[in-house]
């Protein structure tokens, strides 16, 4: 079963991007870090990106039993800079929610344990997005 708390955060945790974002001068939105990091524009670009990617990995799950899903990055995903947010998930059953998939790193995890996964995955950006927004490294 996704909890209470996932299933909220699911709903609700973007809404925090326009407290992150207020104020934010226009040049902290596009430019890297000193250190060459990404930009705020950047990991927002990830996590829109990164939402169609894990909708892809719940159907996958959902279609297969057992899948190997492979580690993402970005970098080597040309289609992440040009996404926009999308919904997560829908209500799935006890059946759907028990399916599970294979990490290389994690191991074998239910659907619910991939979904903490992508939001704190998610919750990671955001933080990043509000330290460069804030000039920050």
């Amino acid at each position: 079963m996704i909890s209470p708390s996932s299933a909220a955060r699911l709903a609700t945790q973007l809404e925090c991007l326009p407290a992150l974002l207020e104020g934010a001068a226009p040049a902290a939105l596009d430019g890297r870090t000193r250190s060459g990091k990404w930009s705020v524009r950047e990991n927002l670009a990830h996590l829109a990106r990164h939402h169609q990617v894990m909708l892809d990995r719940v159907r996958k799950v959902l279609a297969e039993d057992r899948p190997r899903l492979p580690r993402y990055a970005a970098e080597e995903d040309a289609e992440w800079p040009a996404w926009a947010a999308l919904p997560m998930v829908g209500a799935l059953d006890d059946e759907q929610l028990g399916r599970t998939a294979v990490h290389p790193t994690l191991g074998e995890m239910a659907l619910p344990l991939w979904i903490e996964f992508f939001l704190l995955h998610e919750a990671h950006h955001l933080y990043v997005v509000m330290k460069r927004a804030r000039g920050g490294e």
